[in-house]
């Protein structure tokens, strides 16, 4: 009898848990958007400027025309030491 109220209390709990994490993020449902200013140097997603070929490109960080792909909807929000993300090249 123990067994079976175990395996109901463990069976509650992870359906329990399962629906609090339901709640998408922009990441979980693969909507992503390009947020210029924001990477690293080499970690560029595309586009680092004149001679630069794509990806891994950026030759400092947070290289103004260089994108990283973020979350959609929080590219603006991302704070750097030059400032905060930018929806397009800078």
């Amino acid at each position: 009898m123990n067994h079976l109220k175990l395996a109901a209390l463990a069976i509650a709990f992870t359906s329990f848990t399962a629906g609090a994490h339901a709640a998408e993020t922009p990441a979980d449902t693969g909507k992503m958007e390009k947020c210029y200013g924001v990477a690293k140097a080499g970690h560029n997603d595309c586009k680092a400027g004149a001679g630069t070929t794509c990806a891994g490109t950026a030759k400092m960080d947070y290289q103004a025309n260089a994108w990283k792909n973020v979350p959609a909807g929080t590219c603006t929000s991302i704070k750097t030491p030059n400032g905060h993300g930018s929806m397009e090249a800078m």
